[in-house]
């Protein structure tokens, strides 16, 4: 696949960078982690270190249990628990690789030690709108995946044969979770020509699937369960919303990454192309939209959510109460009401 916005000029100095003498390598993902974050730093962290890099991992928090099962045994530092180890990790990085977000506001608290990094940084990543921060920046919204990019990046700087099968299983994780397990996000074959050679490198496909959507909890499955049962469908503007309070999340045993999914649930439903997710959080509510077809569920969630992504994925939040915020969304709905209607899915 052609990158649109990377000239060869960018992959000669990754190349330089990257393919030479060997380095401390730090890769940051952005704050509350998904697979393809963690796929995206695991992957690329395995092709450096099998080049001969020391490599190590920063993630801004703790991320979900059901992407700690990796064969990998890359250390993944959280900054919120070992604040002291990862200073020292930046400290002595000669290098620094940013995966799957592309402003820093995006790694929270770590934010001050991510601009003050003074040696280089590379931005490898999916989403549109980046900010400047970064040295070299391999921005690319076409892709799928920030993975799927990743696996593109490894080839253009000749690291493919350092492609590992922990790598490859990372990589496929990271594409698999991003897109849905292949149900949406798709623009281009190239998605399924890098699963082809992925899997090439004998990954178990099925096992990864279960590995990252079986193994969730009881108090999960009740959670998901209890959020559909006070779902409210708006089917006049094709739209659906679910919401969830501190005490209700305190009382299903809530856990990160217990609600990663949920918002595509009423997605499932006939002639709905848009879904909301609100969830309370402390002095602000957290907010995750998707649509279907051309409905810009980045726009909607930039224009009133301080947030954004991509057309069809997109997050923010708002510092207003839970009620208040359900309220704001309804209201909204009658102003975006022409653009729901028309749109195609």
């Amino acid at each position: 696949m052609v990158l649109k916005n990377t000239g060869n000029e960018i992959f000669s100095a990754l190349k330089g960078l990257l393919v030479g003498a060997r380095k401390k390598i730090v890769l940051v993902t952005h704050e509350n982690p998904d697979g393809d974050a963690i796929g995206s730093a695991i992957g690329l962290g395995e092709v450096l270190k099998s080049y001969g890099h020391e490599v190590k991992i920063v993630v801004p928090n703790a991320y979900p249990d059901f992407l700690k099962w990796f064969s990998s045994e890359l250390e993944i530092v959280v900054y919120e628990r070992k604040r002291s180890q990862v200073v020292n990790i930046l400290k002595e990085a000669e290098l620094m690789i940013c995966v799957d977000f592309n402003e820093p506001k995006r790694v929270d608290r770590l934010r001050k030690k991510l601009l003050e990094f003074s040696n280089p940084k590379i931005l490898i990543d999916h989403h549109p709108n980046p900010t400047d921060f970064c040295d070299y920046m391999v921005s690319e919204p076409s892709y799928s995946s920030t993975a799927e990019l990743v696996y593109d990046v490894i080839k253009n700087i000749d690291l493919k044969g350092n492609i590992t099968h922990h790598a490859a299983e990372a990589l496929f994780t990271g594409i698999m979770t991003d897109t849905g397990s292949f149900s949406h996000n798709i623009s281009s074959p190239n998605t399924f020509m890098v699963v082809a050679k992925l899997m090439e490198h004998g990954i178990d496909t099925e096992k990864i699937h279960a590995s990252v959507y079986h193994t969730f909890s009881v108090h999960r499955m009740k959670l998901l369960g209890h959020s559909l049962d006070k779902m409210k469908v708006f089917p006049e503007f094709r739209s659906a919303v679910i919401w969830l309070s501190q005490d209700e999340l305190k009382a299903y045993s809530f856990q990160p990454g217990d609600i990663e999914g949920f918002v595509n649930y009423p997605l499932s439903i006939n002639n709905i192309v848009f879904s909301a997710l609100f969830m309370e959080k402390k002095g602000y509510v957290k907010a995750s939209f998707r649509s279907k077809g051309s409905f810009p569920a980045n726009e909607f969630a930039q224009n009133h959510f301080s947030g954004g992504g991509h057309r069809n994925a997109a997050g923010g939040e708002i510092k207003l109460s839970l009620e208040e915020s359900l309220e704001k969304f309804t209201q909204l709905l009658k102003d975006y009401s022409h653009l729901l209607t028309e749109t195609t899915n």
